[in-house]
């Protein structure tokens, strides 16, 4: 089946953004010149352009034109086991490291953890857990979002049952666990992509249907994981680097 006309223009349009022929900035030609360039009506000259809108690419502002969207730098989000064992926030101390102010907003409550929860922090469906989420930010604009679980069995009763309250608030998750006698020993993660939600896509700022990567990440006592986290990440703004330690024997 054909491609739709309005989408053939579309592609035309942003390979042209991609091959630089159009520059972030740069002002879209009129509709009416795409319209007589391309040999189309108004119509799918106006469906074209907001394909790109909906797409990232270009911005639209009333009564000036289509504007290519201006690409904000990216910045780097660091997977470490040594940034994670140290005290503090490991989010804040990647942001202070590229002069960026970092901080968070945050909500939790007690709840059942669904099945695929269950599975990763090895309890049984429908078993207690803390649910938290959180917002982060640098320079107060949206970073990534982090949905994470807790069970229940583990903090119920002690200082750190609330990730962000009491005298552990804003540290990470080894540090919070150490306060309880839970030694993490290891962390795993699992890196996929897909659409953002639409309610991942407001809070985070970016157009609906744009792809976001997403971390399972799950910590790891000898004994049982001790927490796991849904981490959403923009990656036209983010990269993430992996530091991966190694033993003084090679391994």
């Amino acid at each position: 089946m054909a491609r739709p006309t309005y989408q053939r223009v579309a592609d035309t349009l942003r390979q042209r953004i991609i091959a630089g022929d159009y520059a972030p900035g740069d002002r879209l030609p009129s509709r009416q010149d795409l319209a007589a360039e391309f040999e189309v009506g108004m119509r799918v000259a106006a469906d074209a352009v907001q394909q790109l809108v909906a797409g990232g690419y270009v911005v639209s502002r009333t009564g000036s034109g289509s504007y290519v969207r201006s690409r904000p730098p990216v910045r780097r989000l660091t997977r470490s086991w040594y940034r994670e064992a140290r005290s503090g926030s490991p989010f804040r101390a990647d942001m202070a490291a590229q002069a960026v102010r970092g901080g968070w907003e945050s909500s939790s409550r007690s709840t059942t953890a669904p099945e695929a929860i269950a599975h990763r922090l090895a309890i049984d469906p429908d078993d207690p857990v803390m649910r938290t989420q959180y917002t982060f930010t640098g320079d107060d604009e949206p970073v990534m979002l982090s949905t994470s679980w807790e069970p229940l069995e583990i903090t119920r009763g002690t200082e750190v049952v609330l990730p962000e309250n009491g005298v552990y608030s804003g540290r990470g998750v080894v540090e919070r666990m150490r306060a309880i006698g839970q030694r993490i020993v290891q962390a795993g993660e699992i890196v996929t992509a897909r659409p953002a939600s639409a309610d991942e896509a407001d809070n985070l700022q970016v157009t609906r249907g744009s792809v976001v990567l997403v971390i399972q990440r799950t910590y790891y006592t000898e004994d049982c994981p001790v927490e796991t986290a849904d981490i959403v990440v923009p990656p036209d703004r983010y990269e993430l680097a992996y530091m991966i330690p190694v033993g003084q024997d090679g391994t």
